[in-house]
């Protein structure tokens, strides 16, 4: 008799309280897999033998503990990006800041807890280039019963934008790195795994979505290339945004949406066009001097019943230069600011950094196509140079030696940044240089590109938060004029932003979260060439404020 009202306890607790969290397993297995896309073959590593890998559902508060297995001959970490990863680091992923990476044969177990998000994000290798082929989706649903605070949708689908190279992309890094010179571009952009028909491969298919008309679907969109921001474009169809980077934004309508490498954007497409098919395109935005893959990705929109047979309503793509169809969307972009989904934006800063992010030049006396130079990427002249023992766990065990807390709040030198004039030199510093902040400091951080090589746009994203995106401008950061025009009302909110090409973005952040936290250019060619750093953030008061100790299973270095 006791288990029975204990059941029906049970059952009326689910029917009125529907918010348990639960505890979500997973397996990632990083095997090997023969894959055939540009009318060729060759081997990539993958998870579970997907390209992309599979896609993690979550909701709001939920645990989640994924087993990754390595079977390969490379050294794995993922990294779940966008994830807070409160008090959690040591689940974080990237290789030699909070962890030692997985060795072929072994395994380790993420465990974190989703807290206070829901949304689009994505997983992928943080070591080498991997996450060439080593990423997926992310979707963490709303607590049960808690709706969308945008119209009811009927259908969602996760659409993942990506590269890929005929080559062994280890090869090409290690090619790049001994030359001195950029690495060579991919050969084709993909969508969800395939690149549509190109003029060298036309027999080749592309992914389908399937629509039924009238009904209302949501694309969550993912950039998970690894060196190119990319337009996104449905012919015939509006998008309403509604979300970027897992968090609200005031709904707006576009035709093009632009992702760079690391963001993610949801959009609602109605399906109210004729009954047919249209043409989906991701091509490269690039409006530097710099090579890009200039092949567009294409997939289909295909209403349901339409004939195969029926013409494609094609779209034609932007312009690779198009900063003001870029510009136009990230003006846009605006956070919900509602009761329910305030924008908590720190109102008074108590740490003022300015960094200059950008390329240099260092002398390399084997590196011959470059007349003895290497290209190197740095922040505030400092190019990081990557420990051999993981951050977070020098920090934790107190390990001297592995790293100084004296990275520079501003340039150690200044000059013209965007001007046409370089500095006397283009040589940068090499160490592992962290910016210490006690717990639950607000920062405001300008980020400021340099021309030196070239102006470029670079996605930045901070591990283990997020930060509100307060302004942005052309040209140098005007410390006296620039914060009058700031946004501090309603900025969005973001985890990857882009520092503009010739120009600055301000970010503001709370460093409510203890640990070591990496922060680093998405285009993976930047982090390799050292456009990388990190930030110490010290436990605050009593355990909630702390860091927890490492797992058991931790790798090994």
């Amino acid at each position: 008799m006791e288990s029975n009202w204990l059941r029906i306890f049970a059952l009326l607790a689910f029917c009125l309280f529907p918010t348990f969290a639960m505890t979500r397993h997973y397996k990632f297995n990083v095997v090997m897999k023969n894959t055939t896309r540009l009318c060729s073959s060759k081997p990539i590593v993958t998870v579970n033998g997907r390209f992309p890998g599979p896609t993690i559902y979550a909701r709001e508060d939920d645990r989640v503990l994924i087993k990754v297995v390595n079977h390969v001959k490379y050294n794995v970490s993922i990294h779940w990006h966008g994830i807070r990863q409160l008090r959690s680091g040591w689940a974080d992923g990237p290789a030699y800041i909070t962890q030692c990476p997985i060795q072929p044969g072994q395994s380790y177990v993420y465990n974190f807890t989703i807290t206070g998000q829901r949304g689009t994000l994505f997983w992928h290798a943080h070591i080498l280039w991997l996450r060439a082929t080593v990423h997926g989706a992310i979707v963490v649903l709303p607590k049960r019963g808690v709706p969308y605070p945008f119209p009811k949708l009927n259908h969602e689908a996760v659409v993942v934008l990506g590269e890929w190279w005929k080559s062994d992309t280890e090869a090409v890094i290690k090619e790049a790195l001994s030359s001195g010179l950029a690495p060579n571009v991919s050969d084709a952009h993909t969508i969800n795994g395939h690149p549509g028909p190109v003029s060298n491969c036309p027999s080749q298919g592309g992914y389908t979505l399937s629509v039924a008309p009238g009904k209302t679907y949501m694309l969550r969109v993912i950039n998970a290339a690894l060196n190119e921001e990319l337009f996104f474009k449905i012919a015939g169809h509006k998008m309403t945004v509604v979300e970027v980077d897992a968090t609200y934004v005031k709904p707006f309508k576009t035709d093009t949406i632009v992702v760079a490498p690391g963001q993610t954007t949801n959009v609602l497409v109605k399906a109210d066009q004729s009954f047919g098919k249209y043409m989906v395109a991701a091509s490269p935005f690039m409006d530097s001097p710099i090579a890009v893959d200039n092949v567009t990705a294409t997939a289909t929109l295909h209403y349901t019943g339409a004939l195969g047979s029926v013409p494609t309503t094609l779209t034609r793509a932007p312009p690779k230069n198009a900063t003001s169809v870029a510009n136009n969307f990230r003006d846009s972009l605006k956070s919900l600011n509602s009761k329910t989904y305030p924008a908590k934006v720190p109102q008074n800063v108590e740490h003022s950094l300015y960094f200059t992010v950008g390329l240099g030049l260092n002398p390399c006396p084997t590196c011959k196509p470059a007349n003895g130079s290497r290209v190197v990427a740095s922040i505030n002249n400092v190019t990081f140079v990557m420990p051999t023992t993981a951050l977070l766990q020098a920090h934790f065990f107190g390990i001297k030696g592995v790293f100084t807390t004296d990275f520079p709040a501003n340039p150690p030198f200044v000059f013209n940044y965007t001007g046409t004039v370089p500095p006397a030199s283009l040589a940068t510093t090499n160490g592992t240089r962290l910016y210490r902040l006690p717990y639950n400091a607000t920062v405001q951080l300008v980020m400021q590109d340099t021309g030196i090589i070239a102006p470029e746009n670079h996605p930045i994203h901070l591990h283990g938060f997020n930060f509100f995106v307060v302004g942005k401008g052309i040209g140098n950061f005007n410390s006296k004029t620039d914060p009058k025009k700031f946004n501090i009302v309603d900025p969005v909110e973001r985890n990857t932003v882009g520092v503009p090409s010739g120009g600055w973005v301000a970010i503001r952040f709370r460093a409510d979260n203890p640990g070591v936290w990496f922060m680093h250019c998405h285009l993976e060619i930047h982090t390799t060439w050292g456009l990388k750093m990190a930030f110490l953030v010290d436990n605050g008061k009593g355990p909630n404020e702390s860091l927890l100790p490492p797992p058991k299973d931790l790798p090994k270095c």
